[in-house]
């Protein structure tokens, strides 16, 4: 495993020759566009396979964070894909950052795309710690969400369901940084 991004409490492993950017936390989105047209949301990861395969990851963990926003998950998710979209293909034109600029013309070039959102939360339910989503509707409620962009979404995760993926997530230690 050669790109190594530690994001919210987990740290994710992708396999050589893969493009990573941690897309919320770049210079173009928190510098530029995250204040264009009343604020843009973001997803936490942008990946490109060597296949040109570009994955668009959220990742929420609601093991440790409970969930405070209102509306659903899958709602939100929708939001940050079109916004993210709309930020890299902004970005390979606009970005002010030669590596950033190169990396959304990347993507933007990509042959397939795929949504992931990687969700912690609590195995079971129970009245202290409640679970988020329904694990047995989650895969299908995010297909129906970002339908138009990737109509085979996945949903995965601790307490939702665990599905073998190109990268390795690990999750660390509460209070360790990467």
């Amino acid at each position: 495993m050669s790109k190594i991004t530690d994001i919210d409490g987990q740290r994710f492993s992708f396999p050589q020759g893969w493009h990573v950017l941690p897309y919320d936390k770049s210079v173009f989105h928190r510098n530029h566009f995250q204040s264009f047209a009343g604020g843009t949301k973001a997803l936490d990861l942008v990946a490109i396979s060597p296949e040109q395969v570009l994955w668009l990851i959220e990742i929420k963990d609601y093991i440790r964070n409970r969930r405070s926003k209102k509306g659903t998950v899958y709602s939100e998710v929708a939001e940050k894909v079109k916004s993210t979209l709309a930020g890299l293909a902004t970005a390979r034109i606009r970005a002010n950052n030669n590596d950033e600029c190169v990396f959304a013309n990347q993507a933007m070039s990509s042959r397939d795309l795929r949504v992931v959102l990687y969700l912690d939360q609590p195995r079971h339910n129970s009245r202290l710690f409640k679970q988020v989503v329904d694990p047995r509707t989650a895969t299908k409620q995010l297909q129906r969400a970002v339908r138009a962009v990737d109509p085979h979404a996945i949903c995965c995760g601790h307490g939702v369901k665990d599905l073998v993926m190109p990268w390795t997530v690990q999750r660390m230690a509460q209070g360790s940084s990467g």
